[in-house]
C-alpha cells in the first residue's frame, strides 16, 4: 500500500496539471482499504476517490486525502449460458475489453480504447458507440467508507442512466467500488449501426466483421478523432450530449436543418453537443493555453502550460456560446475540482 505526503498528482490526471494533494493512498486489497479507512481522522477531510484520472480537472491542489484503487486480477464464472467477468477495480478499462475479445467473450467491443478503469466505468456508466457499461455490469462491490463493511449491489439498485449513476449522486463519497462484475455473452452479436462504424469497416472491405475487426475499427476511430493525452492533455470529452424533449428538438430543427440527433424514445432526443459546439465557432480555436480540439470539438485541450482554471473559463465560455445560439445548458462530463 501507498501512503504518501505532500504528492504531486501530474500523472494521475490526463489533462496533466501539475498539482498536488495533502496525502495519497492507493490500495492492493480489500482488506488494504478497510485497514486505511478505520485510521483515517477529519485531519485526513477531505476525501477523493479517483481512478486513472481520465475524467478530472484539477482547478488548484487539494487539500485533503486522495484514495486510488490498485486492485487488480479478473475471474470468469459461466451462468446460464453468459460468462460473469469479475474485475478487481484497479483493472485498466481497456484491457479488460482486450481480454474479452481474444477469450470469445462478447459485448464490450464498442467500448474500446474509452479512458479509465474498472471501477470508474461502473461509476460514470461510460459508453460509445451505442453501447453503455450498464448493458454489462451485473453487480458491483463496494466499501462502506463510514462503517468500512462490504456491500454487493446489482445492477437495477444502481439506478444507471446516461453517464449516470447512484455513486454519482445518493452514494457519492459513501461507497469505495473494489470489484465489478460484468456479463458478457459467447455469442458474437455486433452493434455496428451507431455512427460510422460501418463507414470504417467498410472502407477495409469488411461486411460481417470478427470481434477484433470490430474493436479495431472501433480504435481507429476513437484515434482519428481524440488527441493523445500524452501529447496534448485532455480528459476526451468534457461534456455530455444534452438530451432534450422532442418539442425542444423540432424547435431546433425548425432552425437548424442539419441538426443531428438520436431518438432515445418518444419524448426525448439527444442532440450531440460537438455539433452545437463547432456550430458556434469553436472548433479547433483557443482560448489562451487552453483550447478546443480541431477533430473533435467535445474535447477542450491543454495546449502547454493551461491552468485547470484556464481550461474551466474556456468551458465557461462555451457552455454561454451554445446556451446563446441554442437554449440549452450543456454540462462537463469531467469532475472538475
Amino acid at each position: 500500500m501507498k501512503d504518501l505526503t505532500d504528492y504531486n498528482l501530474k500523472r494521475h490526471n490526463t489533462f496533466g496539471m501539475d498539482v498536488r494533494c495533502r496525502r495519497f493512498i492507493e490500495f492492493n486489497s480489500i482488506e488494504e482499504l478497510q485497514q486505511t479507512l478505520s485510521s483515517l481522522s477529519i485531519a485526513d477531510q477531505p476525501l477523493l476517490l479517483i481512478g486513472s484520472g481520465s475524467n478530472l480537472l484539477f482547478t488548484k491542489d487539494f487539500d485533503g486525502t486522495i484514495i486510488h484503487s490498485a486492485i487488480k486480477g479478473h475471474t470468469a464464472t459461466k451462468v446460464d449460458g453468459n460468462v460473469l467477468l469479475r474485475c478487481g477495480s484497479g483493472e485498466t478499462w481497456d484491457d479488460i475489453v482486450k481480454l474479452c475479445v481474444r477469450n470469445g467473450l462478447y459485448g464490450a467491443e464498442n467500448l474500446s480504447l474509452i479512458p479509465g478503469e474498472v471501477g470508474a466505468s461502473a461509476i460514470q456508466n461510460i459508453g460509445a458507440y451505442g453501447i453503455e457499461a450498464k448493458d454489462l455490469i451485473y453487480e458491483v462491490e463496494a466499501v462502506d467508507i463510514s462503517t468500512g463493511k462490504i456491500h454487493t449491489f446489482a445492477n437495477s439498485e444502481c439506478e444507471y442512466s446516461y453517464r449516470w449513476s447512484k455513486f454519482k449522486g445518493e452514494w457519492r463519497n459513501k461507497f469505495i467500488i473494489t470489484h465489478v462484475t460484468y456479463i458478457l455473452s459467447e455469442t458474437f452479436a455486433p452493434h455496428l449501426d451507431y455512427g460510422n462504424i460501418r463507414a470504417e469497416l467498410e472502407a477495409k472491405g469488411i461486411q460481417s466483421p470478427t470481434a477484433e475487426q470490430l474493436r479495431e475499427a472501433i480504435i481507429r476511430i476513437r484515434n482519428q478523432k481524440l488527441p493523445d493525452p500524452k501529447i496534448e492533455g485532455n480528459a476526451g470529452s468534457f461534456f455530455t450530449n444534452p438530451i432534450v424533449s422532442t418539442e425542444k428538438y423540432k424547435e431546433l430543427a425548425n432552425k437548424f436543418a442539419t441538426v443531428p440527433h438520436y431518438i432515445i424514445d418518444a419524448d426525448h432526443v439527444k442532440i450531440p453537443a460537438g455539433w452545437m459546439i463547432e456550430q458556434c465557432g469553436w472548433k479547433g480555436k483557443t482560448l489562451g493555453k487552453a483550447g478546443v480540439h480541431s477533430r473533435q470539438a467535445l474535447v477542450l485541450v491543454n495546449k502547454g502550460g493551461a491552468s485547470g482554471k484556464d481550461i474551466l473559463h474556456l468551458c465557461e465560455a462555451i457552455k454561454k456560446d451554445v446556451q446563446d445560439k441554442f437554449g440549452i445548458e450543456i454540462k462537463p462530463e469531467v469532475n472538475i475540482i
